[in-house]
């Protein structure tokens, strides 16, 4: 089944920016943090979208301690959040930075981007925003990696997959899994090409875009 990406958190009193913890992280982020040694870069800077409580930063710095991590979030909540992971983590991990995909990109430029868990829990106008920031941001050959449940034309749906979807849509009508094609032909002709798919635990993907 698909990990929800959504609440319930375990929350404490985000006015004094105590950590928020989702589930979801700690069991998704060895399998992820295994795909990023194979994809990342050597060394440079990944910006992340959408980080959330923080958690899968603070794990990713610590894991790649030659690369610079920068996290973001357009929600105060999870910027507060992400502050406290990051007040107890290496010096490679920076303070997060406010971001709205759909907006100003606060940032210039990034030798990685990473995603997971926002395409199907936002409206479609997020998913182009992110493709539109990683084209202006991202030089030849860098890459924007996504993690998060997906839909294929040819591939039949997990039932588990299909729940989730309806249960997404029933939330909230601009959500739901996005079509790896529909995502991949608006990523191409921004200069992103899709060059590899990485199945992963719980009926969960991992693309992997490259700019041209």
């Amino acid at each position: 089944m698909a990990e929800p990406s959504f609440p319930p958190y375990n929350v404490g009193d985000l006015g004094k920016g105590v950590k928020r913890q989702a589930p979801a992280a700690g069991r998704n982020v060895g399998p992820i943090g295994d795909v990023l040694a194979e994809w990342l870069p050597a060394s440079g800077l990944v910006l992340e979208i959408a980080s959330g409580t923080g958690e899968h930063a603070l794990a990713f710095a610590r894991r790649f301690p030659e690369l610079e991590w920068q996290p973001s979030d357009p929600d105060p909540q999870a910027l507060a959040s992400i502050a406290a992971w990051q007040a107890e983590g290496p010096a490679n991990l920076r303070p997060p930075i406010a971001l709205d995909v759909t907006g100003e990109w606060p940032i210039d430029r990034a030798d990685a981007i990473l995603c997971i868990n926002m395409v199907h829990i936002s409206p479609w106008a997020c998913s182009l925003g992110l493709l539109d920031g990683a084209q202006r941001l991202l030089g030849k050959r860098a890459l924007l990696i996504l993690y998060g449940p997906w839909l294929e034309a040819d591939v039949e749906p997990a039932p588990s997959n299909l729940a989730f979807d309806l249960d997404l849509k029933a939330r909230n009508s601009e959500w739901g899994l996005r079509l790896v094609e529909t995502f991949a032909t608006e990523a191409a002709l921004r200069g992103l090409v899709l060059i590899e798919r990485r199945p992963m635990p719980s009926n969960n993907l991992m693309l992997r875009f490259e700019a041209q």
